[in-house]
């Protein structure tokens, strides 16, 4: 209990303390303003005589571009996983959808379901709080884990495009191969690669010794490893997707003209080899839109399906059906055509930016950086989209969950 002062004392203290925190040199009679510990409790609070009216208006103005920033980047990385589960769930519950072809499909969405998880909340993360504050350790997984995921789900892609290759140009001895064994060697080998490709960061980026690690980015010191990890991972994939998807509609082009020219033949024998030709085409383009779960090949079903028309089948009929035909090349080749611009306009810009930075050309703001980076993470939703929403098989197992959705 504090002795009772005579007033004159009191006015006397009061004077003082009021002089001294005008002066800013203590807060009472021999005391320093320094001399208070920070975080302590017994510091006194002058908040509200710290920052001007303005700057605090500034500073929820900020708050409230990020919080929508944050809101959209959530509702894709929501859209992503969920997107990508119901293709997992669809191919596992549905006997129809269990090919080989279906199988790549399947591990393409568990790839892009991975980066929706584990790579792009963390990045939200990172954004909203400008800063890295999960220690390196976490930051050189979140790095790893996100070049291997992505480097996947590209490498995937070009799995896909080349399985759809020798199903077209190889169709009746690539249906006896085409099996899930093969399908999974092919996935393994897309896993390895990626691991190659993003393992070597780890062995030259730098420890901090201080405890201040404050930013998380790829480092672009070693060109060489810039240009190896960027050829491996995108510009040698999209070579060999375009070459791939051209020769396959270059090829599909090629049976259709022969299968014309046969009308005008009388020989049973060329007849009846343009009648194959035409077959591989159909269950190319056409059957497969209907019974197949890949968009542009159809030849799981080749040897129980095929029927060769006889020389004298009825005119009107077939030309109906080569109408028919006609109309469906034209949806594959634009199905083709959005395959290929997605994945280009999703990820080019980005492995651009990486080699100009990496060659010390140009050096993007951290906002370029976020924006090309989230257009890259876009591709995982777009995927499952363009795989699947053209076939009925896989509309009708998405009902069905649905369904079973609506009664639990």
């Amino acid at each position: 209990m504090s002795p009772l002062l005579l007033p004159q004392q009191r006015n006397k203290l009061k004077s003082e303390d009021v002089a001294t925190v005008a002066g800013g040199a203590s807060l009472g009679p021999g005391i320093n303003m320094e001399s208070y510990p920070e975080g302590s409790a017994s510091r006194p609070n002058l908040t509200n005589c710290t920052a001007p009216p303005s700057s605090s208006l500034q500073v929820v103005q900020i708050t409230e571009e990020m919080a929508v920033l944050v809101v959209v980047l959530s509702l894709l990385t929501l859209l992503t996983a969920l997107i990508n589960a119901a293709v997992i769930i669809a191919i596992c519950t549905t006997k129809k959808l269990h090919l080989p072809a279906n199988y790549l499909i399947c591990s393409l969405a568990v790839t892009d379901f991975l980066v929706a998880l584990l790579v792009m909340p963390i990045s939200i993360l990172y954004i909203t709080m400008k800063t890295w504050s999960l220690g390196q350790v976490v930051c050189d997984l979140w790095l790893s884990v996100d070049m291997t995921c992505c480097t996947c789900s590209i490498l995937h892609l070009c799995v896909i495009a080349l399985d759809r290759y020798w199903a077209i140009t190889k169709a009746i001895e690539y249906a006896r191969k085409r099996s899930a064994r093969r399908a999974a060697f092919m996935v393994g080998m897309v896993w390895v690669i990626s691991v190659f490709i993003s393992i070597p960061p780890l062995f030259w980026r730098q420890r901090s010794s201080s405890g201040s690690f404050q930013q998380c980015i790829i480092e672009h010191r070693h060109l060489g490893y810039t240009i190896y990890s960027t050829l491996g991972a995108f510009y040698i994939p999209m070579t060999i997707i375009l070459i791939l998807y051209y020769r396959i509609y270059n090829a599909a082009k090629t049976l259709y003209q022969k299968r014309g020219s046969s009308r005008h033949l009388s020989s049973r024998s060329i007849g009846s080899q343009n009648s194959v030709d035409h077959c591989r085409v159909s269950h190319t383009f056409c059957v497969s839109e209907l019974s197949n779960s890949d968009p542009t090949l159809a030849t799981d079903k080749l040897n129980t399906t095929i029927r060769i028309p006889s020389f004298e089948t009825d005119m009107d009929g077939q030309d109906e059906k080569n109408q028919i035909c006609t109309s469906r090349e034209r949806k594959a080749a634009r199905i083709l055509g959005l395959i290929l611009g997605a994945f280009i306009i999703c990820w080019l810009p980005f492995f651009l930016k990486e080699v100009l930075v990496g060659l010390q050309m140009v050096q993007p703001s951290p906002l370029i950086s976020d924006f090309l980076t989230w257009l890259g993470y876009i591709n995982s939703l777009i995927n499952p989209l363009l795989y699947t929403s053209f076939n009925d098989d896989f509309k009708l197992a998405f009902k069905k969950l649905l369904k079973r959705k609506e009664h639990a």
